[in-house]
């Protein structure tokens, strides 16, 4: 059950679209997310959702802003009538790009699937991976226009990412997608597979990265992660005529076995996918490439991912490590990162070996 408590506001800490830092009168800290709860000022009765922070669970110390007590009414109008959160007493009206066509447009006819035209879509397991990917392909081809969908297989708010925020900040990422329940994109989706659609075909995306929101779930079991997802959408991407490429997680630096060399994320994933698709793994991976048939194995050299982040200002962790303490982790990013801008505009010429 959730833990609730009534604390008042007493600094901001920080601010930006759809989401507020604060601190609260008993020295903690709480985010509020701005699109659900209106903003909050300096004096205001919070209720805030302490739960997360109670168990220990990793949203760095912040509670969230549940309700303030010192507005008695909200009203935020929506764009239109696709609820996100259905059901629950946070449901919003975010309206999604789907409800936006006209009557009679061909969109609303039943036709065949359409055809993304071979787009190469990165499909990542972790949220870091998309700062990582995006840096290099700004690198490989700063022209590239990268979209990000995110997926609503962990966070929910598009807001609370630094990592997106800084991104597009920077400029390494033309705009981003939320799909299913995670809202607060350039463009509302339906579901992942209609996010690759309006990605490619309406924003003109050259790149696709997709990917959950930060805070992936992961047991011990080999089902119970939120990471099985990468076989849904790499199964998408493929069906709908795009070129997914996933990304492997890797460590040589993770202290549960299950997570060095090629993660049991990963290899569960791809045995879920029922489509072959290009799988790339650095060459100190290779003794791993077993695990991750029948797909397309593609072998590519990392980069220095230390000194790329650092020339585009881009900070990426996982697991709190940096490239640093996890070159395996970021070097298998960055290969797979490598190999798809390689496939823009030429999906046949790429070699699979």
């Amino acid at each position: 059950m959730p833990t609730f408590r009534t604390l008042r506001v007493v600094e901001i800490i920080a601010e930006r679209p759809g989401l507020q830092r604060v601190g609260l009168d008993d020295d903690s800290r709480a985010y509020a997310l701005t699109q659900l709860t209106g903003s909050v000022a300096v004096g205001d009765e919070v209720v805030v959702n302490t739960t997360a922070v109670d168990l220990g669970l990793g949203t760095g110390g912040w509670h969230v802003v549940h309700w303030n007590l010192s507005r008695r009414d909200l009203d935020l109008p929506g764009p239109g009538h696709i609820m996100k959160m259905r059901y629950t007493s946070l449901q919003a009206d975010t309206g999604a790009a789907e409800e936006f066509v006209e009557v009679g447009d061909p969109a609303t006819e039943q036709q065949p699937l359409p055809d993304l035209g071979g787009v190469p879509v990165l499909v990542a397991s972790l949220h870091s991976q998309v700062g990582i990917a995006a840096a290099v392909a700004r690198d490989m081809r700063p022209e590239l226009r990268v979209v990000y969908v995110m997926t609503d297989g962990a966070a929910l708010p598009l807001a609370l990412s630094d990592l997106v925020h800084d991104l597009r900040e920077r400029g390494l990422l033309y705009a981003t997608v939320t799909a299913g329940h995670a809202f607060g994109g350039d463009l509302e989706a339906v579901s992942v597979a209609s996010a690759l659609h309006l990605a490619i075909e309406r924003l003109g995306a050259d790149l696709v990265i997709c990917a959950m929101g930060p805070g992936v779930v992961g047991t011990s079991t080999v089902l119970g992660t939120t990471a099985v997802e990468v076989a849904s959408i790499a199964t998408a991407a493929a069906r709908l005529g795009a070129r997914p490429v996933v990304m492997v997680r890797a460590s040589d630096a993770d202290g549960r076995a299950r997570h060095r060399g090629i993660s049991h994320h990963t290899v569960t994933a791809l045995a879920l996918t029922p489509v072959p698709v290009d799988v790339v793994i650095t060459p100190d991976l290779i003794s791993h490439s077993e695990a991750l048939m029948p797909h397309r194995v593609v072998v590519r050299e990392g980069s220095d991912v230390a000194d790329l982040l650092a020339r585009h200002a881009v900070r990426v962790t996982t697991m709190g490590r940096g490239p640093g303490d996890d070159p395996v982790f970021f070097a298998a990013a960055a290969a797979a990162a490598r190999h798809a801008v390689a496939l823009v505009s030429r999906p046949d010429t790429v070699s699979d070996a």
